[in-house]
């Protein structure tokens, strides 16, 4: 598997190598061990500009994530599951909110951003919405019990 974090901002409490390790155990953990994602680490002023280009809402916001299922396919491509960009500005500013770790917050909106990259839609409806928290919800304890037992 293949995972590549690209960061247009750095910021104390950022742990890059931490944050591909987890990603790469959630994919394991998924069932997507083939697979490759590309995490964009920028600020507010990206964020938005993206959201408003691709979701037509003029603000910024924590997680966008771009599949590539979702598109045209061309052949070669099937492992590749999208992009997922996170703002660490916002991230910080949640962070911040729920009394946890940078690192801890960009983790979780990581693992969000890779469910909708597997189809995973809590915006289409209340159940998928339950369906989706359960799902990060279990990732996010399988990855803290990992992590506990150091590894």
């Amino acid at each position: 598997m293949v995972v590549t974090i690209v960061a247009t901002r750095r910021r104390r409490g950022v742990r890059l190598r931490a944050l591909r390790s987890a990603l790469q155990r959630a994919l394991e953990l998924l069932g997507e061990a083939d697979a490759e994602v590309c995490v964009s680490l920028v600020g507010d002023g990206e964020i938005r500009a993206l959201n408003g280009r691709y979701r037509g809402k003029d603000k910024a916001t924590d997680v966008l994530a771009f599949a590539s299922r979702e598109g045209e396919r061309v052949p070669g491509d099937e492992d590749w599951l999208g992009d997922i960009v996170i703002s660490l500005d916002t991230a910080q500013r949640q962070a911040q909110e729920q009394k946890h770790s940078l690192s801890q917050e960009l983790t979780r909106l990581a693992i969000h951003g890779l469910l909708h990259l597997l189809g995973y839609d809590h915006e289409r409806s209340a159940a998928e919405a339950r369906k989706m928290r359960r799902k990060e919800k279990w990732l996010l304890e399988a990855l803290a019990s990992t992590e506990g037992e150091g590894a």
